[in-house]
């Protein structure tokens, strides 16, 4: 496969529904764009309709607004109805909204904010919707990762929403590991009916608002140097648009930049760390998931 693969190698996405977590703003913004300039009838679910609105007139084409806030299951479940009504077949679902570094707070239902948002908002949300998905074929799933989950990253049973003790960047991390667990298990569960497949991404250092909550020791030397190290935030989301548009790329792949350390450059099938591909945690996950969201997967296990 082309370690330049660029904009310009997105196909044409003429009749193909996508829906795109966070695209008012940062990589959720580029996918939309480039999707839709691709032809794609695109959906963008945000928190707040007036940016979503302002973003989808900037993108132009096709493009529509759906509210959804990931830290509320009954926003969830209310998009996912709403978008179940609107879209009888869905092609793409982008899982890319996420929030980082975020200071010790809950979201609506009592979860960790980076882990019920990150995580369990996208489960649930993919549960609802993959009944829409299921019947297309060739349908994907992408969801967002990132070389956080390799921080001091794993899966607290015992803790899932730090309760005890809490650290930022240790929760961003597990957060970011049970998306990649997540989509394994998926892609695992997804591959004996033929039609969707799930694969994962991440952006590399990219230069969005997602850093703002950085913990202050941070702030400034992000400030200082992230605009001159960090890649733009439509290079960034190359390696989602690889996951979702390649004709190469198949279930279970994980894309990434090529340059050092994956911070930066074009996107190229990467791994994970390798507590990621531990069958057992995923397992353990997805049930715990089910339980927190009290979603089920329209699928045979």
């Amino acid at each position: 496969m082309s370690e330049t693969w660029t904009e310009q190698n997105i196909p044409d996405q003429h009749g193909r529904v996508a829906v795109v977590t966070g695209a008012n703003t940062g990589l959720g913004f580029e996918t939309a764009r480039m999707l839709a300039e691709r032809g794609a009838q695109v959906v963008i679910a945000v928190r707040d309709v007036e940016k979503g609105k302002q973003a989808a007139a900037r993108i132009g084409g096709d493009v529509t607004v759906q509210v959804l806030d990931l830290a509320s299951l009954e926003s969830i479940r209310s998009a996912a109805a709403d978008l179940r009504a609107s879209h009888p077949r869905i092609d793409l679902l982008i899982n890319n909204a996420g929030v980082m570094y975020t200071p010790k707070q809950a979201t609506a239902d009592g979860f960790e904010m980076q882990f019920g948002t990150n995580h369990l908002g996208h489960f649930a949300l993919t549960g609802l919707l993959l009944d829409q998905l299921l019947p297309v074929p060739g349908s994907r799933i992408v969801t967002v990762s990132s070389i956080g989950h390799r921080i001091r990253a794993d899966i607290h049973f015992d803790d899932l929403q730090w309760e005890r003790s809490y650290s930022r960047v240790a929760a961003y991390g597990q957060a970011k590991l049970a998306n990649l667990m997540f989509t394994y298990e998926l892609q695992r569960r997804l591959a004996s009916h033929g039609t969707t497949v799930a694969l994962a991404a991440h952006p590399g250092g990219s230069n969005t608002e997602l850093a703002r909550n950085s913990p202050a020791a941070l702030r400034v030397p992000f400030a200082l140097i992230g605009p001159l190290l960090a890649q733009s935030a439509a290079m960034g989301a190359l390696p989602t648009l690889r996951a979702a548009t390649d004709p190469a790329a198949i279930g279970g792949q994980y894309y990434g930049p090529s340059g050092l350390g994956e911070t930066r450059g074009y996107p190229k099938l990467v791994t994970s760390s390798p507590a990621s591909y531990d069958l057992q945690t995923q397992q353990r996950l997805w049930a715990v998931s089910e339980q927190l969201t009290d979603v089920r997967f329209p699928l045979d296990d």
